[in-house]
């Protein structure tokens, strides 16, 4: 159990139609920890993942958040949100924004801080991230790994409580993806709590403190990274290893 828990899901269930996609799933994050989820596709990790900021409803069980259920709707579901930053697949950045106005919006909406401390302060995050002297360009003049960074600025300055972060990688051309990854890597060392879904098992080895494992929409595997990548005990678990550590 973890000492002092920050996501918690108890018993949650989830169907798409008569998929299952999530089965009972139990599991506790706690403060500080770094939660990787890998597993086949359709396995229901992108699932779990968005249902722990609500992109997803659930139909059963419970998800609480540093000691408080998830609100359903409006104004304490926006905060939640902000609570829980969350970097998706795409890097939905406003198009018609430039990187700087994209950082600091949700500062000025969300968070009602003055235009001037939200930009002095997504500037240190972009600088953060590697990208300060993108500040003033729009997002389609930057390439996908920088695009990532900012959405991942962005998310760092409603300074969240946790990070999800929804194959972040997975759009990626092969050279971006270590840019992103290794801002993930620096993250994780500052002790930001973070669950990764992700295909990178480099970043599960080095950066997670758990690797959780999901097939079928169940949670199969739940251990430190070093006994299941050189031990897994299911064999749905030793069958997705062989096929992804023979490449």
């Amino acid at each position: 159990m973890a000492v002092d828990p920050l996501i918690e899901l108890r018993e949650v269930n989830k169907h798409f139609g008569e998929l299952h996609v999530l089965q009972d799933i139990d599991l506790t994050v706690g403060r500080g920890e770094v939660v990787v989820v890998i597993g086949p596709s359709g396995s229901g990790k992108s699932t779990l993942c968005r249902a722990i900021n609500r992109l997803e409803t659930i139909e059963s069980g419970e998800i609480v958040l540093d000691g408080r259920p998830l609100p359903e709707e409006g104004k304490p579901l926006a905060r939640l949100r902000a609570d829980v930053g969350m970097v998706f697949q795409s890097f939905n950045l406003f198009a018609h924004k430039t990187v700087l106005q994209n950082v600091s919006l949700g500062q000025t909406k969300v968070r009602g801080r003055r235009k001037e401390d939200a930009d002095r302060r997504s500037r240190e995050l972009l600088d953060r991230v590697g990208v300060a002297d993108q500040a003033d360009k729009y997002p389609a003049q930057l390439s996908g790994g920088q695009q990532q960074r900012v959405a991942i600025a962005r998310a760092l300055a409603m300074e969240p409580k946790a990070m999800l972060f929804d194959e972040p990688t997975s759009a990626l051309d092969p050279e971006m993806i270590n840019e992103v990854l290794e801002v993930m890597k620096q993250l994780a060392r500052d002790g930001m709590t973070m669950i990764v879904v992700t295909h990178e098992m480099g970043f599960a080895r080095s950066a997670a403190g758990r690797v959780v494992f999901m097939a079928d929409g169940r949670i199969v595997e739940d251990r430190v990274p070093d006994e299941f990548f050189t031990n897994p005990t299911s064999d749905r678990a030793k069958d997705f290893l062989s096929k992804i550590l023979k490449h």
